[in-house]
């Protein structure tokens, strides 16, 4: 669980990344899965995009992903969210 301070820290990191997954019309099944918990272990913090096509919205699509990959969620705007789950062999975030 993040604290406010942790969550503030974070967000910030997360204005300068880019989405690097998407969720479309498929929704999400266990490849979806298995991607996200992939990215999170090599980065640490992820920013994803929901498709306009999709059935579910961010807000569901990001509480569902966290709790199958074990992610804190970081902050949902729109149809964006920001996922964030410490590595256990590539530590690179300090958090405060």
């Amino acid at each position: 669980m993040l604290t406010g301070k942790q969550r503030s820290y974070l967000k910030g990191l997360a204005n300068s990344i880019q989405p690097i997954l998407q969720i479309g019309k498929g929704g999400i099944d266990e490849n979806v899965i298995v991607q996200f918990d992939e990215a999170l272990e090599a980065r640490e913090i992820i920013k994803a995009t929901v498709l306009k096509n999709s059935e579910d919205d961010a807000k569901a699509s990001c509480e569902y992903i966290a709790g199958m990959t074990g992610a804190d969620i970081v902050q949902v705007i729109g149809s964006r969210f920001v996922l964030y789950r410490e590595s256990t062999n590539k530590k690179v975030i300090d958090l405060p």
